[in-house]
């Protein structure tokens, strides 16, 4: 049986995922979001009292489905109706991962996929185990069935689709056609058990079976009528309560005791044996049936649950939160938009910015030094890549078009691992995107090609990104080439589509940051000196 609940048509199967996800993931802070997302907050008296331990599948989950973008705005509102689903109803979500998660860890134990050469050896043992596997999917199905039957208005298509197929492949004929199969063999997996009054019970087998007789008394057209299992109180064998038992059964017409002659032991273990094997057979369809759905059904249900804490997450730090819409790939438009892994770390509520770019190739963000260009360029990226899983992010609204393809170029400290000067290495990670970009592709550059000369660096910024430009690739760039930006503005200067947008980090007269950003021309500074004057006066101070 399939899952579905990541995409509506199919599994989640060699699905494409972004260029350089480790270059995305560190850029953009994407760590911090992931664990994040994997601690459950524990409430006390309605307020937050701490956040669980980080489950690492959780947060892997996430991370693998972030990294694998969604192609159309169809697949994106179906994974939003469905965590809008799984916040309503947060148990039955928390549930199902907690379900398959034990389902999956109770079977590995079994051997699943890792049986060790004495258990392959021995056909017992093999049979064995395939029994409790069976009880263990059978109780499981049992119980997932029972759940999503007590979830009251559910809405997204992905999980009434669930539902339904659910109660299809596992209805309660089926049920409990399973559960007889597994009563009436269950003397071949129970042996001794002790009840809840502490006495001690015996599962023994009833296995009738009709046949004709040949000649010297052979069996022909042998035929199953019928396989029970009986319940019965244990006796210490030699003890007295044992004596008399084989005595009473020795007394009954026609009947003989296997246990006291070695062979017909041996023979009788041997029917048992074909009779279980006979009627598990039966059931290997069940088997296959969800041989591999649990897998997907935890691996699914851990990206909700991740979607979920996330939620949790934002809302303990008062953030608005919204889930995004799909417009056209030349726009983009959002208000109070947060850097999220910011507000994570520090948890605090950061200053938000709005801004409304219609028909827009190339967006350039100069200003201040310190002034959040940064921080608003990053929180852009982590919006986008949020936004194309289909989860919600933090503003009050966001638009933007669909890239299957997003890149980032952010400067790098200079560190042991690079083997050649700063300015190679950049160029050597913008070769390799240039290998890769394409239309439809969205590139965020942040103090690119800053490591050289402000000359050198604005001419290497301009050739490279009017070419990606010409070639369908839209950019988002923060930058202190202020050379390269003032020369782009005189380029677009009087043109009434010119396909760009210049913003700057907001500047008062007293030189104090707003952390905003606003629709400016590029100056011809950064504004450093306020830096260094506020170096002075702290150091006055002291």
């Amino acid at each position: 049986m399939k899952v579905c609940l990541l995409y509506e048509d199919r599994e989640r199967v060699n699905e494409v995922t972004y260029y350089d996800t480790a270059s995305i993931i560190k850029d953009l802070g994407l760590k911090t979001l992931f664990v994040s997302a994997s601690k459950k907050l524990i409430y006390e008296n309605g307020a937050v009292k701490k956040a669980d331990k980080e489950d690492t599948y959780l947060a892997e989950t996430l991370r693998n489905v972030m990294m694998t973008p969604l192609a159309t705005a169809e697949e994106i509102k179906f994974r939003q109706d469905i965590i809008r689903d799984c916040i309503a109803h947060e148990d039955m979500i928390r549930e199902l991962y907690t379900i398959s998660g034990m389902v999956l860890l109770k079977w590995n134990e079994l051997g699943r996929g890792t049986r060790d050469k004495m258990q392959q050896s021995n056909p017992v043992t093999k049979l064995t185990s395939e029994i409790r596997v069976i009880h263990l999917l059978c109780d499981a199905l049992s119980r997932i069935r029972g759940l999503l039957g007590q979830q009251e208005g559910l809405e997204s298509k992905g999980l009434l689709t669930f539902r339904d197929e659910l109660f299809k492949a596992f209805p309660e004929e089926r049920e409990s056609f399973v559960k007889k199969v597994l009563d009436d063999i269950s003397f071949y997996t129970d042996g001794t058990e002790r009840e809840d009054e502490g006495r001690s019970q015996v599962i023994k087998p009833r296995i009738v079976m009709e046949c004709g007789l040949e000649d010297g008394l052979k069996f022909s057209s042998l035929k199953l009528e019928e396989v029970s299992s009986k319940s019965s109180k244990f006796y210490k064998p030699g003890s007295t309560m044992s004596k008399i038992q084989d005595f009473v059964n020795s007394r009954q017409p026609d009947s003989f005791s296997v246990t006291k002659d070695m062979h017909i032991n041996e023979q009788s273990q041997t029917l048992e044996y074909g009779v279980v094997m006979y009627l598990t057979e039966e059931l290997k369809g069940f088997t296959e049936e969800f041989q591999t759905f649990f897998d997907r059904l935890k691996f699914q249900a851990a990206f909700y649950l991740a979607a979920v804490q996330l939620a949790a997450q934002m809302e303990r730090l008062g953030m608005d939160k919204c889930f995004p819409e799909v417009c056209d790939r030349r726009d983009l438009e959002f208000e109070e938009l947060r850097e999220l892994v910011m507000g994570l770390e520090h948890s605090v509520n950061v200053i938000g910015n709005s801004c409304k770019l219609e028909d827009t190739e190339l967006m350039i963000v100069t200003g201040a030094n310190q002034g959040g260009k940064s921080t608003f360029l990053r929180s852009i990226g982590i919006a986008q890549v949020m936004m194309q899983c289909g989860l919600m992010v933090w503003a009050k609204s966001y638009k933007s078009g669909i890239f299957p393809r997003i890149f980032v170029h952010f400067t790098r400290r200079e560190d042991s691992e690079m083997n050649s000067g700063r300015l190679d290495e950049e160029l050597g990670r913008m070769s390799k995107i240039v290998e890769q970009v394409g239309d439809g592709s969205l590139l965020l550059l942040n103090e690119s090609f800053a490591t050289t000369t402000e000359k050198e660096g604005s001419v290497i910024a301009y050739d490279i990104i009017k070419a990606l430009n010409e070639a369908g690739v839209r950019i988002l760039t923060v930058t202190h080439l202020l050379s390269f930006a003032r020369r782009v503005h005189e380029e677009s200067k009087g043109k009434e589509n010119s396909g760009v947008v210049f913003l700057s980090a907001e500047r008062k007269e007293d030189g104090t940051r707003t952390f905003r950003m606003i629709h400016h021309e590029p100056e011809l500074t950064s504004f450093g000196l306020d830096l260094y004057a506020d170096i002075v006066e702290k150091k006055k101070k002291d």
